[in-house]
This record gives C-alpha cells, sequence and structure tokens, in this order.
C-alpha cells in the first residue's frame, strides 16, 4: 500500500519539478525509505533528517528545546518546528514532518499510543495535524507513512 502512494507521490513531484525533505522521529526512516525505494528518486528526494532524540531536533532541525520542554517532543508545536527546519535547511520545496508515540510503551493519557504529529512544510508555511492510529507499534508506523504520503500528495495535486 504505502509503495504505491510512494510511487503516486514520486510522480507528482516528477511532472511538478519539486523536491522534499523528510524529517522523522517515530517512523524511522521509513518515509524516507518509502520514496527512495522508487526509481528516480534523485529526481526529487533532497535528504531524511532522522531524529529520534529531542538534542537531535534541537541540533540537526533547529527545533528550539525550549519548545520541547514546555509542549513535549510529540506536540504540533515541535512538527511545525521539525518541518520548517527541515524545509529552510534543505531547500527544498515540500517536507514533512512526524513525531509521535508508536508504543507499545510511551503514552499517557494525554498522549496515548498512537499519536502521532504532523507537520507539512509547502511554500515558506507550515500545517499541523495530529491523527490517532491503533494497534500494535509496526501499525502504527504504516499508518503514519501512509498518512504522510497520502497528504503530501493532496497538498501537491
Amino acid at each position: 500500500m504505502s509503495y504505491l502512494k510512494a510511487k503516486k507521490l514520486s510522480e507528482l513531484l516528477i511532472l511538478k519539478n519539486m523536491s522534499i525533505a523528510i524529517a522523522e522521529s517515530c517512523t524511522g526512516g521509513s518515509i524516507s525509505s518509502s520514496l527512495t525505494s522508487i526509481p528516480g528518486a534523485s529526481n526529487y528526494f533532497n535528504c531524511g533528517f532522522i531524529t529520534y532524540s529531542n538534542q537531535s531536533k534541537v541540533n540537526m532541525l533547529g527545533v528550539d528545546p525550549k519548545a520541547i520542554e514546555l509542549f513535549g517532543a510529540v506536540s504540533e508545536k515541535v512538527a511545525y518546528e521539525m518541518a520548517m527546519g527541515a524545509g529552510q535547511k534543505s531547500q527544498s520545496d515540500l517536507a514533512v514532518s512526524v513525531t509521535g508515540i508508536a508504543g507499545p510503551s510511551g503514552g499517557t493519557p494525554e498522549k496515548p499510543v498512537g499519536m502521532v504529529c504532523f507537520g507539512f512544510y509547502m511554500n515558506r508555511n507550515v500545517e499541523t495535524t495530529t491523527q490517532f492510529f491503533s494497534g500494535v507499534r509496526s501499525e502504527i508506523v504504516s499508518e503514519s507513512i501512509a498518512f504522510a504520503l497520502t497528504e503530501l500528495t493532496l497538498k501537491i495535486e
């Protein structure tokens, strides 16, 4: 399923001559892998940032440490800053960020396992959203990948 979504997105990126960067936390590079598994990825894929730790979010993407302290790494504020950092640092036309709690541990009543925050960078603006997925860790990661690829496609169609 993700292969077809990645293929559709890659075709659109090539058609529109757009570049993309990915900033991933809970998906651990899986979105980047989905896109680079498609032949011709070098035509649109700039780079992927796998920023699993809070410190890497700060160092690589320029996320404000105070944002992490105040809102937590899994928040729309941090997803916003991750997407902005990925887009700007890579000079890409489009970027997505994903930060969430894939489980099986780490959830709280306020931020349960399956909560995933996304940031979508385009035209120097960022839109954020939070989704709640269910299932085991691999299912939450798969749903996050599918959601990101679908949303990116919708944004550039």
